[in-house]
């Protein structure tokens, strides 16, 4: 994991961009890679590469890393947890240097010469390559790590994990989130690489095969403890992350590593502490909890803003805890942690879900969810936690537990009844339901969805919507549209937070970068999970039996 910042001139462009201000520029993100840096720039073109490095494989090495000779070079950002396997495969010609495994994309590059290369990358990246007067950026499959690109005045092309690198030079010009699954290539511009199948829900009509479902997990999950540098679990207590801390803790210790787990709440009773307790006790963990309060979240929502380059309400909501938790897990020494990010986008797993009109709709709208997750939780994820220089991997949106499940027909993945009520992510539950085998308690794999945001505290939500109607008046809110016309606030907490965004980021292409996360198939658009009928109904039910006993 590490901050990435590149500059590329077309054919014919004379006004070179100086080296010394691309380091500049680089550093805005120096939280992403404090370890080392490094930069390269072409003698002939001028194109220019800045590396801030969280050494995590290889750590000894510093990026650029170069080819066969030193005018091929790539800076990355990701992990590709496939780089023992392509050097013993495609790769075995080639005398490689380091252990590190981005070294494998500038080889792969020497070897196909185009962005077919990643295709056969196993893993997440944002990177680019400067190759003897040849030039390629490109970006996972589902956009795990963020990245923007932008183009000023004279033309010249830039890349950066961070808007904030380079958002004062392209704001004016061109300035956009860059497209997960897509390379770019200096004179020809963005080419999809990534199409599979599940892209078009009509294809979407597996039966379910549990036995897959909880293998390509596991396997996804074990993948992804590749690391020269400690590692922790983050553990909500919720369904997704205590399936990955489970599943992670159980293959560390057969590693011989220690395993500490992390959760965040307001107070020892917060929804996600209690659950959290209860599953690391149960799995075997370090477990270490983290109580914030509201001015402590307070204080650091204008950093955050920054951190997270959004004004979305959810994001902020429920990245302030993480940025919090984070920062703690830092002064530990660990680099790396799993997370349970994904599980509700591919399973729809949020309670509006519940009202989808169809079978079709509801897949649409997974499908929706994934694509765009490197707006939300991704973006969340990796922001929040990088802040902190801490790596978040998310073995959810692994590109082969994808295939298998979003292929599976949304007819099987709608919310079933179960213990009297319906059940959200009913198979993905099913499939790790296992008697011979129970990774978790069933209070905790059968638990009702919480929104990360709600689990750490109801009064975390209700204290920052609370400050942020002092700050906002009526008038001021009724007016909002006219100041900002794009994604125009729908509340005071929303016009606080897009306030404090426009103090930053300035253009209006930095504004257009933002998706905003609103549920669908309910009037309330607050983000809340409290806000669903279904959350609400629940609750009903669950103090009229306690009445009733």
């Amino acid at each position: 994991m590490c901050g990435i910042f590149a500059v590329c001139h077309e054919s014919g462009c004379e006004a070179k961009f100086p080296l010394a201000l691309a380091e500049k520029h680089s550093s805005r993100q120096a939280h992403r890679g404090p370890d080392c840096r490094g930069s390269f720039v072409h003698p002939e073109t001028g194109d220019i590469l800045c590396h801030e490095r969280l050494a995590i494989m290889d750590l000894a090495c510093v990026q650029p890393l170069a080819g066969t000779t030193e005018k091929y070079q790539v800076i990355h950002n990701g992990e590709i947890y496939n780089h023992a396997t392509l050097r013993d495969n495609e790769l075995a010609a080639f005398q490689l240097r380091t252990t590190c495994d981005s070294e494998v994309i500038v080889f792969l590059y020497e070897l196909l010469r185009d962005g077919r290369l990643c295709s056969l990358l196993d893993g997440v990246f944002a990177f680019a390559i400067v190759a003897d007067g040849d030039f390629l950026a490109a970006r996972d499959p589902v956009g795990v790590k963020q990245m923007y690109y932008g183009r000023d005045g004279a033309g010249r092309w830039f890349f950066s994990n961070e808007m904030k690198c380079i958002e004062d030079l392209c704001g004016p010009y061109t300035l956009a989130p860059f497209p997960p699954g897509h390379f770019f290539q200096k004179d020809r511009g963005f080419t999809r690489y990534y199409q599979p199948t599940w892209f078009d829900h009509r294809l979407c009509l597996a039966a379910p095969d549990l036995d897959l479902l909880r293998s390509s997990l596991i396997k996804a999950t074990t993948k992804r403890l590749m690391s020269d540098a400690p590692i922790g679990l983050l553990l909500s207590g919720g369904l997704d992350s205590s399936l990955i801390s489970a599943i992670a803790a159980r293959e560390m210790k057969k590693m011989g590593l220690e395993v500490h787990s992390f959760a965040v709440g307001v107070d020892a009773n917060s929804p996600d502490i209690v659950a959290a307790r209860k599953v690391a006790a149960h799995i075997g963990t370090q477990h270490h909890e983290v109580y914030f309060s509201l001015e402590d979240g307070l204080a650091v929502i204008d950093k955050l803003v920054w951190h997270l380059e959004t004004y979305d309400v959810t994001s902020v909501r429920a990245s302030t805890p993480m940025f919090l938790l984070s920062e703690y897990i830092r002064k530990m020494g660990i680099k790396v942690v799993l997370s349970g990010e994904g599980s509700d986008e591919i399973f729809g797993g949020y309670l509006y879900f519940h009202n989808a009109p169809s079978a079709e709709e509801f897949q649409k709208e997974t499908i929706d969810r994934v694509l765009h997750l490197h707006t939300s939780d991704c973006l969340r994820a990796d922001k929040s936690c990088m802040a902190h220089s801490i790596e978040v991997r998310v073995p959810f949106l692994d590109k082969a537990f994808l295939d298998v499940a979003m292929s599976i027909a949304p007819e099987h993945k709608q919310p079933k009844a179960f213990g009297g009520r319906l059940v959200e992510k009913y198979i993905i539950r099913k499939a790790f339901d296992v008697e011979e085998d129970p990774l978790l308690p069933a209070e905790i794999l059968w638990r009702q969805k919480e929104q990360f945001s709600d689990g750490v505290g109801y009064s975390w939500i209700d204290g920052l919507m609370q400050h942020c109607a002092a700050q906002v008046t009526d008038e001021e809110l009724a007016s909002s549209s006219s100041l900002f016309p794009h994604n125009s606030p729908h509340s005071k907490e929303a016009l606080y937070m897009r306030r404090l965004f426009h103090a930053h980021f300035l253009s209006d292409n930095a504004a257009r970068a933002v998706r905003k996360w609103i549920p669908k198939w309910q009037t309330n658009q607050d983000p809340s999970g409290r806000a669903s009928l279904v959350h609400l109904s629940t609750i009903a039910k669950e103090e009229e039996k306690e009445q009733q006993e």
